[in-house]
């Protein structure tokens, strides 16, 4: 997820996002490194593997993407996560991302439960899921990016999933979590 365009926002429109959440202790590392290479997103931007990206809603619909996320939660069971290394959307795209290893399959199929019915929405470019660690920063700084983080390496357990709140001025904030396999719901 990133910032959504300046503009789309008007009264009873909201900007929502779904992803899965990087745990800590990996989330703040990853951070750090975002932040040092200069990307403003960092402490707006929760690290994660995006879901469904920025999508505008009315606000009344909430209720009812609320219902279809849990739903969305039962179609895949916990699963694990291993991170490792890194990958480029360049020349395409100005982006570094730390690449997942593992849980490529669930990721997949758990956007695609959640990008139907009423979020099915028209991506941008194809769905490759990966955790962004440099973003519209300086070309060198993305090879710095790239090449510090090469080595990177991680797993985790992922239990569930978060739809996200865009607020202007905090940034991307978690509303509420689905369990995976039973779509029970959390709130933050």
């Amino acid at each position: 997820m990133k910032a959504p365009r300046r503009g789309g926002y008007r009264r009873g429109v909201v900007s929502i996002g779904v992803a899965v959440a990087v745990p800590e202790p990996w989330a703040g590392q990853l951070r750090r490194h975002r932040r040092s290479f200069g990307d403003e997103q960092a402490e707006l931007v929760p690290t994660h593997v995006t879901l469904l990206p920025p999508t505008y809603l009315e606000e009344e619909q909430l209720d009812q993407v609320e219902k279809h996320l849990a739903e969305a939660a039962t179609a895949v069971p916990p699963f694990e996560m291993h991170l490792r290394g890194t990958g480029t959307f360049r020349p395409v795209s100005p982006v570094v991302f730390v690449a997942l290893a593992r849980g490529i399959s669930q990721v997949e199929l758990l956007a695609a439960a959640v990008r139907d019915g009423m979020l099915d929405v028209e991506l941008t470019y194809p769905f490759h899921p990966h955790v962004t660690v440099a973003h519209d920063v300086s070309d060198e700084a993305l090879d710095r990016a790239f090449d510090e983080l090469a080595g990177f390496e991680c797993a985790f357990g992922v239990t569930s999933f978060s739809l996200y709140r865009h607020d202007e001025s905090a940034g991307w904030l978690t509303c509420r979590s689905y369990d995976l396999g039973t779509g029970r719901v959390t709130s933050p």
